[in-house]
């Protein structure tokens, strides 16, 4: 059984003052809803999130981390680091890293591992953009940043993969829930080869209360990575409620 995982990627919002979503989130969110919840707050905030979710049954992630474990790598932080903090969850090769900071496939499987051997989930992101969709090259850059990406010999308890269309990424423009079946279908269809076991899979991209219902009904949509709707407590619950 493959449960939801509905996760917010708050990227570069929050201040001390913002710590207060926690309790928010709680009183709008339905305590019976069947899905796990996850919040990755900027590096600032990861050990007091973390502090004030223990007993609200909300997970705490980091927005990315450094390849190395230890060492003079002036302003990255490691995965150890992020452990430390108390996160189980660390967002891996998001479109705005490989496209803003020039992050490659096989950066990104180095976090990755870096991740996993500091006992952390990796959610591994792969996404077209749009020059991309439109020509049809789609699927095959989703599969090589997928082989390029994931490391080797891992199972589908050791990380989730997220899919996010970059067009689609804070840009109000959601891909359709039929766009997002078909490519989490395709995701799924390459995982399977040679790993029997069950790959959680999310969609990101301008996921909001209107349209998170349709889009999770998906065969193949274990969830999703939000961006700007998570910021607000009562929307992230709403997405949260709409779990079935």
């Amino acid at each position: 059984m493959r449960r939801t995982l509905i996760a917010g990627n708050w990227k570069m919002h929050g201040l001390t003052a913002d710590l207060s979503w926690v309790e928010a989130f709680h009183r709008a969110a339905n305590p019976n809803a069947p899905c796990d919840v996850l919040v990755c707050p900027p590096f600032t905030l990861l050990a007091a999130f973390a502090a004030r979710c223990t007993d609200k049954a909300i997970e705490v992630g980091a927005q990315d981390c450094g390849p190395a474990v230890t060492g003079a790598y002036t302003g990255d932080v490691s995965a150890q680091m992020v452990a430390d903090c108390g996160a189980r969850y660390v967002i891996t090769g998001h479109s705005e890293r490989r496209a803003g900071h020039g992050e490659t496939s096989e950066a990104v499987r180095t976090k990755a591992d870096a991740a996993l051997s500091a006992g952390l989930i990796p959610i591994i992101c792969v996404g077209e953009t749009l020059e991309d969709r439109e020509a049809g090259r789609a699927e095959d850059v989703v599969s090589a940043q997928l082989h390029g990406s994931v490391p080797e010999s891992i199972t589908g308890a050791d990380v989730i993969v997220a899919y996010e269309p970059v067009w689609a990424i804070g840009t109000g423009r959601s891909a359709s829930a039929e766009d997002a079946q078909s490519m989490h279908a395709h995701i799924r269809e390459i995982w399977s080869r040679g790993r029997p076991e069950a790959l959680r899979i999310l969609y990101g991209g301008s996921v909001k209360p209107d349209n998170s219902a349709e889009i999770l009904a998906g065969a193949d949509v274990d969830g999703a990575l939000i961006g700007g709707a998570s910021l607000d407590p009562e929307c992230f619950a709403s997405i949260v409620n709409s779990v079935r």
